[in-house]
């Protein structure tokens, strides 16, 4: 067992039957014991962002997001896309982000999963940028795209794709190495 590793886990869907909170689940279902995760779980309560309050103060939840941000060695963020992007719960949460350094150096992995063949992947190119300018440390092997996800999980949310599995398999192991 490795040393102990702390993950914020981010959905970025407020969707109750989300497939990305699902998948997110299953992941950290997946993951190795060492690896302890938080999931946030105030997407939805961040206000709109305004630079005339983005301050040290800032809204509480705002404040929420940033210091779980902070306490952690490692996030994941597992992502729907909307008209072809980001979902705006989640470019808002990562606009809140853009001018602190809580997310300088931080191992980061990106997940998009959609029904669609195309699994999400102008959220995907979207979100890199995004993080990219907040520096978060897009981890290698940290990447992954997943079409038809609802053909791979079951309705219960565990992975019912072998591949998958694998694919997310090496996901976690990447993180792990970048936190080592």
């Amino acid at each position: 067992m490795g040393k102990e590793i702390k993950v914020l886990a981010i959905s970025g869907s407020l969707r109750e039957k989300s497939s990305n909170t699902a998948l997110m689940n299953a992941i950290i279902g997946l993951a190795p014991k060492h690896m302890k995760w938080t999931i946030f779980k105030g997407l939805g309560d961040l206000p709109h962002f305004n630079p005339d309050i983005d301050n040290d103060e800032g809204p509480v939840p705002v404040r929420e997001l940033r210091s779980q941000i902070q306490e952690v060695d490692a996030v994941l963020i597992c992502t729907p896309e909307y008209g072809n992007g980001v979902p705006g719960v989640l470019k808002n949460a990562l606009d809140w982000l853009v001018s602190t350094s809580v997310f300088m150096n931080k191992p980061t992995a990106v997940i998009s999963a959609s029904p669609t063949p195309m699994g999400g992947d102008k959220a995907h190119a979207s979100l890199l940028l995004t993080l990219g300018m907040i520096n978060a440390a897009i981890i290698e092997g940290g990447n992954l795209i997943i079409p038809h996800i609802t053909l791979k999980m079951s309705k219960e949310g565990a992975i019912t794709d072998e591949g998958l599995q694998a694919e997310i398999e090496k996901v976690l192991q990447a993180l792990e190495q970048a936190c080592s």
